[in-house]
């Protein structure tokens, strides 16, 4: 069993309650707010949005990438193709609408990623690991709007499970800027938007330290421990002074995260 199994399934033992990734997802959840815009990712991006959505932020917009805006699915979608965001969404519009005119302006608040690799910089990579970019031992799902989304939402928001195939020193492809080399390259190569305000895992919240851009451990989860989140870490991995501790799920939570993980599997 490697590492990062042996911490996922040690974190979510601490609870018969939840699992780490349901506590992953709620807190996930609890970073988006009542009447912002939210451009969501599919897979754990969209579980946490909707799962918002449907307990403290009825008033959030959920932007998909196929142009549904303001889409309200009363089930996880299995795709940004999926007819459920169309048929609930306020408005359709081109693919190329919803970047022009909403997403590039930098009228979208949140931007909801997932990351294959991340590094200590918030950089994502979505594309590919091992070989080379033309014959890769893995290739990836690519880098769909994730570059652009990472460019100019006015923050972004990222949930990935932690591990060290995952938290690298050193990404392989870089599909999608976060922070770059450190402070000041967002700026330099004209990005738009803030950049990762948060790093949300199955093990804690990680934040940009304000003077470095990197990564720091500075919330952790409920029976999970620093000990835990460094194995899990690919770099030596900063701490803050000062770790919180992450406020467990709620039953209404929970509920409604079950539910809308129940839909999914009926679905799939």
């Amino acid at each position: 069993m490697s590492s990062a199994e042996t911490t996922t399934e040690t974190t979510a033992e601490t609870s018969a309650e939840w699992t780490a990734d349901e506590m992953m997802t709620v807190a996930a959840a609890r970073q988006l707010h009542d009447g912002t815009a939210c451009f969501v990712g599919i897979g754990l991006p969209s579980t946490a949005a909707n799962l918002a959505r449907a307990t403290h932020a009825p008033g959030l917009v959920l932007v998909y990438e196929s142009g549904c805006i303001g889409a309200k699915p009363d089930r996880l979608p299995l795709s940004i193709g999926d007819g459920v965001l169309a048929d609930t969404a306020d408005a359709v519009v081109s693919v190329p609408e919803v970047f022009n005119y909403w997403l590039q302006p930098g009228r979208i608040d949140v931007g909801f990623l997932g990351a294959a690799q991340l590094d200590r910089f918030a950089n994502i990579n979505t594309t590919m690991v091992g070989g080379t970019y033309d014959a890769p031992a893995v290739r990836l799902p690519g880098a769909g709007g994730a570059p652009e989304i990472a460019a100019s939402c006015r923050e972004v928001v990222v949930v990935v499970r932690q591990s060290p195939r995952t938290f690298v020193r050193e990404l392989e492809f870089v599909t999608s800027v976060g922070f770059g080399s450190g402070p000041g390259d967002r700026e330099r190569w004209g990005l738009r938007g803030a950049g990762p305000r948060v790093v949300i895992t199955d093990l804690g919240v990680l934040e940009p330290d304000p003077s470095t851009c990197e990564l720091t451990l500075t919330s952790l989860h409920p029976g999970a421990t620093v000990e835990q989140a460094r194995a899990a870490t690919g770099w030596d991995l900063r701490v803050a002074a000062d770790v919180a501790s992450t406020r467990p799920p709620d039953a209404d939570e929970l509920r409604v995260l079950r539910a809308l993980n129940a839909t999914l599997r009926a679905g799939s």
